[in-house]
């Protein structure tokens, strides 16, 4: 992020909380360090004032029953069957991430935060301008909701480093070579700079 980057207004930055469940979290390696990171994340966005978001996918049985047979969605629901069922353990917020009276929380039934929720009329209503991106995995929630939240006209920032794909060479190359065409790509290092003031010449 260049030095000069006018530096977001917490009150209008929201960090996104994307799919840190047990059953996502399984898919990867370094579970640890990715947990760390978004603690920090989240601490950082906290201490500025900012609002923090969680996103979940989690089905009721009638969402199981709404997918249409043509849907690529249906075969993995089938798939995931009750392990991603509402009331799973399996699909709740890591309990090292969890939500803080204040935040906001979707359940999603599909790849990207805003098409199965009410997400941007919580976002709107609270005046973000702002979206910071958290997620697992790169190439599902994060791509998907970098795309949409770019046609929604917010300014995206992705937290390279507090978000992980279980392949990471596809992570690295959309990292580096396509959400730059339509986000900002930060690390969490930047993050205390990103929401602070500069001081006055």
């Amino acid at each position: 992020m260049p030095d000069n980057f006018p530096p977001l207004d917490p009150k209008q930055t929201a960090l996104l909380v994307m799919d840190f469940q047990p059953g996502i979290l399984g898919m990867l390696t370094e579970v640890e360090t990715l947990l760390s990171h978004v603690e920090r994340a989240i601490a950082i966005v906290r201490a500025h004032g900012g609002q923090v978001a969680y996103v979940r996918v989690a089905f009721e049985d009638a969402d199981f029953a709404a997918i249409p047979p043509t849907s690529r969605m249906a075969a993995r629901a089938a798939k995931a069957a009750r392990a991603f069922h509402a009331d799973s353990p399996e699909t709740a917020v890591h309990e090292r991430l969890a939500p803080q009276p204040g935040d906001i929380v979707v359940r999603k039934t599909r790849v990207g935060a805003f098409s199965t929720t009410n997400l941007d009329e919580q976002l709107r209503e609270r005046g973000i301008v702002n979206l910071i991106l958290a997620g697992i995995s790169t190439s599902g929630v994060v791509l998907s909701t970098v795309r949409d939240a770019a046609d929604r006209d917010y300014q995206v920032f992705v937290l390279e480093d507090a978000s992980a794909d279980p392949e990471p060479g596809v992570h690295a190359f959309l990292t580096e070579r396509i959400f730059p065409r339509q986000a900002h790509v930060v690390r969490i290092s930047e993050l205390e700079s990103l929401l602070s003031p500069r001081p006055a010449g």
